[in-house]
């Protein structure tokens, strides 16, 4: 009696990408007593529905499968659940999964792996993420990270709104829509062009690549850049996916960094500050009185969206420099704090390297998680304290004096101490565990 009745109640989750459908696909929708699915999936299979039987549409997915639970409770017989591509890569099959459904997934072409095809795009390297309701400016961080993204988008947040937030990038834009329709269409674009545009049809795919590291011509042949390192160099495609999310290593040493006259955030700083950046996929961090861009490089290799601001021109270009070689992207801005932070997108996290309490007070007001402030001048510290607190930060700090071993001429070591440095930090009540 309990299997007759997991068979009656069995959901068959059927991708669809516009091709024809498997006659396994076919049979579960003529045997089917309820069909759940979107408006546009429900109205492609209705010539294969048996007379009668209830379709369910999907405009409010709780909704939708609150409706389609409550027809298995009352054991009114075996459902479909119909869903773009591959209901399993960021679909439906999770959320069925939840409800402890007994289901069974015929899954089509991901949407991802057909707008990769129509690209002619390799794809083992890229970041792949969603932002159907979710936040946008998430994709958008990631995008300024990462040197090829793909960006299932959803209402609210189409390829003009990605392009208007990349424009300062050096980026191309591949937009997929209607994949597998009758309407499909496919265009590559730079980020002001999509930007400009006001036609774009959901749903759709966004492929953005960094032109630094991949030359994508408007055909979307691939051309790797002979003066750039791509990411073949390193073991970020070619043997797993996704691909690495850490660095083999953080905190680098001094000398991976270009600087001037030692003036540089040392190692052991840099480590306790980035344990409370907590820099990350979707975060953008700032970098404020940035000197060499040590701490944006290293955020960047973590994997955060990084901007680098600095008023001198050199401390801009050695940035550039040491992001160059450290093959991330930080986007640096050359300009005075506080006045240079106004028109920036809000920071996850800031660090602040250099300026007064009313740059620190400017970056409490604006970043979503926490402030790190590297102080070397104990004037400064009581300040920053209260310019962080006044903005409602939880603070503390710490006075970090490292002293690193050295070999003296007969083979013993000593300690050699570097300079002390006060590290403040002030975070929003309740987000220092922020899960993301």
């Amino acid at each position: 009696m309990t299997v007759n009745r997991v068979m009656v109640n069995r959901v068959t989750v059927i991708g669809w990408d516009g091709r024809p459908l498997t006659a396994a696909a076919v049979h579960a929708l003529s045997t089917a007593s309820v069909v759940v699915g979107g408006r546009r999936h429900l109205d492609a299979v209705a010539p294969l529905l048996a007379t009668g039987v209830a379709a369910i549409t999907l405009g409010n997915v709780a909704a939708g499968l609150a409706e389609l639970n409550a027809h298995l409770a009352a054991d009114g017989g075996p459902a479909v659940v119909l869903a773009s591509g591959d209901p399993g890569f960021f679909g439906i099959v999770r959320a069925l999964r939840r409800l402890r459904l007994d289901i069974e997934v015929l899954p089509a072409t991901s949407s991802v792996t057909l707008a990769f095809a129509r690209a002619g795009l390799p794809w083992d390297d890229a970041l792949v993420l969603s932002a159907h309701g979710r936040r946008l400016d998430r994709a958008i961080n990631a995008c300024r990270a990462h040197p090829c993204v793909a960006v299932l988008t959803g209402p609210g947040g189409d390829p003009a709104i990605l392009g208007a937030a990349l424009t300062a990038l050096p980026r191309r834009m591949f937009v997929a829509e209607d994949l597998g329709m009758p309407t499909e269409r496919t265009t590559w674009c730079t980020p002001p062009q999509a930007a400009a545009r006001r036609d774009w049809r959901d749903p759709n795919v966004v492929i953005v690549v960094d032109t630094s590291v991949h030359d994508t011509n408007v055909h979307g042949t691939d051309r790797v850049t002979p003066d750039r390192p791509t990411t073949e160099d390193h073991d970020s495609a070619g043997w797993i996916f996704p691909r690495r999310a850490s660095p083999p290593g953080w905190a680098l040493p001094e000398a991976a960094f270009t600087h001037r006259d030692s003036m540089i955030s040392k190692a052991e700083v840099r480590a306790v500050a980035l344990a409370h950046l907590g820099p990350g996929p979707g975060d953008l961090i700032w970098d404020v009185g940035a000197g060499s861009g040590s701490v944006a490089v290293e955020c960047a290799r973590l994997g955060a969206g990084a901007i680098a601001v600095d008023h001198d021109t050199d401390a801009c270009e050695r940035t550039r420099a040491n992001a160059y070689a450290h093959r991330v992207s930080v986007e640096v801005i050359r300009g005075a704090a506080p006045d240079a932070l106004t028109e920036l997108p809000t920071p996850d996290a800031v660090f602040v390297g250099g300026g007064g309490p009313d740059v620190v007070a400017a970056c409490a007001r604006r970043a979503r998680r926490i402030v790190v402030v590297a102080l070397a001048a104990l004037d400064r510290v009581r300040p920053s304290w209260d310019a962080l607190a006044c903005a409602g930060l939880d603070v503390a700090g710490t006075q970090l004096a490292a002293a690193r071993l050295r070999p003296l001429p007969d083979g013993a070591l000593r300690l050699a101490a570097t300079n002390p440095v006060v590290l403040l930090w002030g975070a929003h009540t309740g987000n220092q565990h922020d899960p993301r």
